[in-house]
């Protein structure tokens, strides 16, 4: 079994809790969750800071991979 990062997995599921808010407000449906997030631009906000939070979660990731390749 694969062993993951407790980083990318905590990281990964930030983003992932980020990205629904994101995209229901870029899909129209924002003002549901909250009325400020009936304005696309907070979804284009919440989007963005998903991919950022998903990106750093990777580096972990990329990093234990590498220990991975290094010990064989």
């Amino acid at each position: 079994m694969r062993h993951y990062p407790l980083s990318f997995i905590v990281l990964t599921t930030l983003g992932i809790l980020c990205a629904v808010p994101g995209l229901l407000s870029v899909a129209g449906f924002g003002a549901l969750l909250h009325p400020v997030l009936d304005d696309p631009m907070a979804g284009l906000a919440f989007i963005v800071s998903a991919v950022a939070l998903i990106g750093s979660g990777a580096f972990p990731l990329v990093i234990e991979k590498l220990k991975e390749n290094e010990g064989e």
